[in-house]
């Protein structure tokens, strides 16, 4: 990665680099993007920044929408998506100010910096290590409608069971729903574009641990990625987002990152391992805990599952999030904690056993969210928990070392649960934010205009006719 911008001017000169692409991240998590000739790129692009309208990303109106990026130098690749010779960077928004321009504190990518720092100011810990899995389905074809005369969607996979009547390209190798972890060859029909997915993503600076199918049958995989640093992985969550669609699209084929795109079949989260680090040395560990998990590291669980339910409306933004959210599928629907229990909305790996490893992951996210909004909050909500020491097997979250799916209906009841909906998921912020104000981190702001936007997407579906409803209510 180069770090210069006289680097990158040689970088541009040895490839022959006709265009410089920025890319940005909107309120909602997707990527926008614009382009400059090469020749552009000058000391005068890193001292001023380029203009744009930050009015149009969803972000709530200040004094001025008018704002500048400067590009991340060390962000820099190679777009092989683009026909022309492209280099990609992402970029930092700035207000336009004087004497010197200013973080756009509603960005992002600027909340995940100021989260960081925020962090160290705690004392507690000088690095968050994060490792997301992404989970995603690959479909032959995707059509769908929404007029309102009109609503279907339609899902054609050649390797799910669906398809074994299926006239053009039938090979007879179809998986059953739920029959498709770590299936291999020749029912894997996506094995080579997944590698070809790890190896693009690696030029894109991201270091793949290993990929396979999961356990959706109609073409459901995974690549998780190696532990790193919040803000790179933040950045990587977008460039792996990018290249996984791409590296499809290039197939001749889609990918999804819906959380539950099938009704029958698993549903795609994004898990989030974490841990911390002050002075090199790792926080989380004690080898005389449960687990072997420190009181810092209980206290971070605590304030996660304390604000567990108002931090879903960051982590599942979707109203889609909700429909994965639901017992039977190995996603979570209570709060608590426990060791190797996919059922518990904290799961402690046991395999993690050495002091640097030692971590839990956070397993309702899916990647519908905004990475650089869930990670920060995800951290703002652990430091609550350690600020307030908020000890969660005191507080009755565990540990649950036990099938959560098969308590009994009284035995439920006296668990808390994740919420059912978006709009429950939103109540809970308006009323539990004030961890991720703490230390402006979280513009008011910005949670407001995620709120407002976000129930005007619930509402319009809401609103939207169901095609399961003409066949519970047609003929009443």
């Amino acid at each position: 990665m180069a770090k210069t911008l006289q680097d990158i001017q040689q970088l541009i000169k040895d490839k022959g680099i006709r265009m410089v692409d920025f890319k940005l991240t909107d309120i909602d998590g997707r990527w926008r993007h614009l382009s400059i000739p090469a020749e552009r790129l000058t000391e005068a692009t890193m001292e001023l920044g380029i203009g744009f309208d930050a009015s149009n990303y969803g972000y709530a109106p200040i004094e001025s929408s008018d704002m500048v990026f400067i590009p991340v130098l060390d962000s820099a690749v190679i777009d092989r998506y683009a026909e022309i010779p492209t280099l990609s960077m992402i970029g930092d928004v700035r207000v336009i100010d004087l004497p010197n321009n200013r973080p756009f504190d509603q960005y992002p990518r600027n909340v995940a910096i100021r989260a960081l720092e925020y962090m160290k100011e705690t004392g507690l810990a000088d690095q968050m290590i994060i490792g997301p899995e992404y989970e995603f389905y690959l479909f032959d074809e995707v059509r769908y409608n929404t007029d309102y005369f009109d609503q279907y969607s339609y899902i054609h996979t050649s390797q799910a069971a669906f398809a074994s009547g299926a006239d053009d390209n039938n090979n007879g190798y179809q998986l059953q729903p739920g029959a498709g972890y770590h299936n291999t060859l020749p029912t894997d029909i996506r094995n080579d574009l997944r590698s070809r997915m790890c190896l693009a993503m690696s030029e894109w600076g991201v270091d793949v641990k290993y990929h396979h199918p999961e356990v959706g049958g109609s073409g459901q995989m995974e690549i998780e990625v190696e532990l790193g640093d919040m803000l790179k992985l933040a950045d990587d969550t977008m460039s792996a987002k990018y290249v996984i669609k791409n590296e499809a699209v290039a197939d001749g084929i889609t990918a999804t990152f819906m959380p539950k795109p099938l009704a029958q079949e698993a549903g795609s989260g994004m898990h989030v391992h974490m841990l911390l680090f002050k002075d090199g040395k790792p926080v989380f560990y004690d080898k005389d805990g449960y687990a072997q998990l420190s009181k810092e590291a209980h206290w971070f669980m605590g304030g996660l599952l304390y604000h567990a339910r108002s931090l879903c409306a960051i982590t599942n933004p979707s109203t889609n999030s909700y429909k994965r959210l639901v017992p039977g599928f190995e996603a979570p629907v209570t709060i608590g904690y426990a060791m190797s229990n996919r059922s518990a909305v904290i799961r402690i790996p046991a395999y993690a056993k050495t002091p640097e490893t030692k971590r839990f992951e956070l397993r309702n996210p899916d990647a519908t969210c905004n990475p650089y909004l869930a990670y920060s909050a995800i951290l703002m909500a652990g430091l609550d928990g350690v600020k307030n020491k908020i000890d969660p097997h005191e507080k009755g979250w565990g540990p649950y070392d036990f099938n959560l799916y098969t308590l009994s209906e009284e035995e439920k009841k006296k668990i808390s649960g994740l919420p059912a909906t978006l709009d429950e998921a939103l109540d809970e912020l308006e009323k539990d934010h004030d961890y991720l104000t703490a230390g402006g981190v979280f513009p008011e702001r910005l949670l407001t205009q995620l709120v407002g936007r976000l129930r005007k997407t619930s509402s319009k579906i809401n609103r939207l006719p169901h095609p399961m409803e003409f066949a519970m209510y047609y003929d009443l």
